[in-house]
């Protein structure tokens, strides 16, 4: 997968960059506040790396028939519900995409 030269551009809203089928063509480094959606048929992954910036990458899924899922409204930016929380070591992140914008919740580390 590969991307165009405006999507490393720093944009302030979160915006879909990207489809693929497999989670495998995703590569190790997105653009900044990019989402890539991974599915054959229909959506089951929502790939973007943390916007936090501490190279985590988060993989939420999509799929309905498993628990727990996320659903994704696009159009232009995005709106990821519910809320994204994140744990590894010693760091939470938590928060909400809300209409191509991070709303972080309080108790995020």
């Amino acid at each position: 997968m590969r991307f165009s030269w405006w999507t490393w551009l720093p944009f302030w809203r979160w915006r879909v960059i990207g489809e693929t089928d497999y989670a495998g063509d995703v590569p190790e480094r997105l653009p900044r506040n990019g989402v890539v959606l991974i599915g054959e048929d229909r959506l089951k992954w929502i790939v973007f790396d943390c916007p936090c910036r501490r190279g985590h990458r988060i993989m939420l899924n999509a799929d309905s028939a498993r628990r727990p899922y996320w659903t994704l409204k696009s159009g232009g930016t995005i709106t990821i519900s519910p809320s994204i929380d994140y744990v590894g070591g010693n760091r939470r992140c938590h928060y909400f995409v809300h209409d191509g914008r991070i709303e972080w919740v309080g108790d995020s580390l």
